[in-house]
């Protein structure tokens, strides 16, 4: 039976992975981000898609509307949007603590706000029972790794989602995250990393590569498979034991 999933930050990287692994299925898909245009070039075969800052009440709003348009229930609910800030304007500032507030701000709002908007939005449609809800998280989150504000707001998602899963358990939820450590292709980083910094974190691993947007979009896939109703309010690590250290 096709299920309704909604997918924040589907319009690229490990998001459009998720969309893709869902509509191979014959799941019907709604892609989410800020980029209409980017939105409309994915290619996912009859998704469905919807242009908006979901750290804006009013644009979260917009989306609820149209999602209770389009599918009414909520199967699957995946938070794929957020980011370190690489791809926002700068702040016009000679003052470091502005630069600072301005830096934290940005990194909650695209990786924490985001979510939790969103999630509150469609909260009530999610199926009961039978829904899932699934956050990308981090290794920054254990590891400091990169930049502190955006490690921080990764890790604000793990204590939302634990009390989630105690809330929404009762109606047949489950709520889990997903932290993937070094992933290729997903535009994270703005452009192309410099050689050295990316066989420093392939090194960091136990399986000798980099990590793929369809490693993670599996293991979405795979959290939202019925095979896995009995797991919720846990953190699956998606970075090749990185996360370990070497």
């Amino acid at each position: 039976m096709a299920r309704n999933v909604v997918i924040s930050g589907g319009g690229s990287g490990i998001g459009l992975a998720a969309a893709q692994a869902f509509a191979a299925d014959g799941d019907r898909v709604l892609l989410l981000g800020r980029r209409a245009e980017v939105l409309k070039k994915t290619g996912v075969p009859g998704a469905l898609t919807y242009a908006a800052d979901l750290s804006d009440p009013h644009s979260v709003r917009g989306v609820a509307e149209f999602v209770g348009d389009e599918f009414g229930t909520v199967d699957v609910l995946v938070h794929s949007a957020g980011g370190a800030g690489n791809l926002e304007p700068e702040v016009e500032t000679e003052d470091p603590l502005e630069a600072v507030a301005h830096n934290w701000a940005v990194n909650f709002r695209l990786n924490t706000l985001t979510a939790v908007l969103l999630t509150e939005a469609l909260r009530e449609r999610l199926a009961s029972p039978g829904g899932r809800v699934l956050f990308l998280s981090s290794i920054a989150a254990y590891r400091g790794s990169g930049s502190a504000a955006y490690a921080a707001a990764k890790a604000a998602l793990h204590p939302y989602a634990y009390v989630l899963a105690r809330e929404l358990g009762p109606r047949g939820i489950t709520v889990n995250v997903v932290a993937p450590g070094y992933v290729e292709d997903t535009g994270f980083f703005g452009g192309e990393i410099e050689q050295a910094r990316r066989e420093r974190l392939v090194a960091e691993t136990s399986t000798g590569r980099a990590g793929t947007p369809g490693d993670v979009a599996g293991t979405l896939h795979w959290l939202a498979s019925p095979s896995a109703g009995h797991i919720t309010a846990q953190v699956i690590q998606v970075n090749g034991g990185a996360e370990r250290g070497h």
